[in-house]
């Protein structure tokens, strides 16, 4: 391990992680209110006509369409709920209806009763120019029995609820969440609700990582700090078997007190790449341990953060069983020249204002500083083709906050 590595290019690192995993194939049946952020099993499909039967989509009056511009006698009121049978339309003739409420066989259009004139208890003038067919629902026209709801592999959002609660599907069939472990290294590291003196810091990684995590509807478990020390790293390591994936930060340079990445091996770790080409966040190591997949991201707080986003999150997705999970981007105009180092990629913090990005800093931050993350809210990767960021041009943007959509790793400028 005291050999120096050759840092994997950041488009291949991306590559290599997300080939590392495979779907969990493990599900669960759900309650569908519990199954927000959650990830479809199999495909969902209409068991129910949407909507059901046709019906009013306004509070007015249901004619035939050859009436219009007429006054018409009013036949009947019909009422959302009612189960009773109505009679046809007679030349001259409309039912009053209201939002919601079976429309008879005959009726083939609601005017809105706002439109219409000399409304009085027992006629209605209907106005000429109308468009036939407006304001009525058609049995099945939103969807049919069959029809997928939702693909296997996508999240479910509040749309999919409303649409699981207007079937009657309440259970639903997901994927089990994956277990995650997190960890952090170093003797100098106490925990937040410690007291620490000048020489030791607080240990900021592994809450940070975990409540990114938890933006994306991952759960995961804090295992603690792994201690500087070969023999309790690697036993500390075998505790953690069931686990499908352990995130770790620091301790995998070449530091003669970072032991983590020995102790890995010593317990069968197999590395598929250790070392990025990217600023910041170069001391990164990817590899499997037996069935989990490791990930040890780097000790700078910010460099460690930047990682998990980039890295982390689309091989979480992936495992979850999701079919999204590439980084999406879009474009904004750059307000702002900046500098960016060659013939490396580069992760630039910046603010997304009015839709125009405004580098953080002027990109002069280290990798430690935790504060640079806070103010911004967006990241941009940087070829390493250029020096220079020109102002006023337009560059990929990823959101911190933002979707995932099956794309390749394109996103860089």
């Amino acid at each position: 391990m005291k050999e120096r590595l050759n840092y994997l290019d950041f488009k291949e690192a991306c590559k290599t992680s997300l080939e590392l995993v495979n779907s969990t194939n493990k599900t669960e049946i759900i309650d569908f209110i519990y199954s927000l952020g959650r990830v479809a099993s199999k495909d969902i499909v209409c068991v129910k006509n949407l909507p059901s039967f046709n019906n009013s989509a306004m509070d007015g009056f249901a004619i035939k369409y050859s009436d219009a511009g007429k006054t018409l006698r009013i036949k009947d009121t019909i009422f959302a709920g009612d189960k009773r049978e109505f009679e046809s339309l007679e030349e001259n003739e409309c039912y009053k209806i209201m939002t919601g409420a079976k429309t008879p066989s005959d009726i083939d259009t609601i005017v809105p009763i706002e439109f219409c004139e000399n409304v009085l208890k027992d006629s209605v003038t209907i106005p000429q120019n109308i468009k036939k067919g407006a304001n009525l629902r058609l049995k099945g026209e939103e969807l049919k029995q069959g029809d997928i709801i939702i693909k296997k592999g996508e999240k479910i959002n509040s749309s999919h609820i409303a649409l699981f609660s207007s079937q009657g599907l309440t259970q639903i069939d997901v994927f089990k969440k994956i277990k995650i472990a997190i960890l952090s290294t170093g003797n100098e590291l106490k925990e937040p609700w410690e007291k620490a003196d000048d020489e030791e810091i607080y240990n900021c990684n592994a809450f940070a990582i975990d409540a990114q995590l938890k933006e994306k509807n991952f759960e995961s478990t804090y295992c603690g700090v792994i201690p500087d020390s070969l023999e309790k790293s690697i036993e500390f390591i075998k505790n953690l078997r069931d686990f499908d994936i352990i995130v770790t930060s620091g301790g995998i340079s070449m530091g003669d007190a970072d032991f983590v990445a020995q102790a890995f091996l010593k317990c069968g770790l197999k590395i598929a790449y250790h070392g990025v080409n990217l600023k910041p966040g170069r001391a990164m190591m990817m590899g499997t341990l037996n069935h989990s997949l490791v990930i040890s991201l780097p000790g700078n707080p910010l460099a460690a953060m930047i990682n998990c986003y980039l890295f982390v999150i689309p091989i979480l997705k992936k495992f979850q069983g999701e079919i999204a999970f590439y980084h999406d981007f879009t474009f904004a105009l750059n307000k702002k020249e900046f500098n960016v180092k060659q013939n490396r990629t580069e992760a630039v913090l910046g603010k997304i204002v009015n839709g125009e990005f405004i580098v953080t800093r002027d990109n002069k931050y280290g990798s430690g500083m935790i504060s640079a993350v806070f103010e911004s809210n967006s990241l941009v990767v940087s070829s390493g083709n250029s020096e220079t960021i020109k102002d006023n041009c337009n560059i990929k943007i990823l959101e911190f906050n933002g979707k995932y959509i099956s794309k390749k790793v394109d996103f860089i400028n």
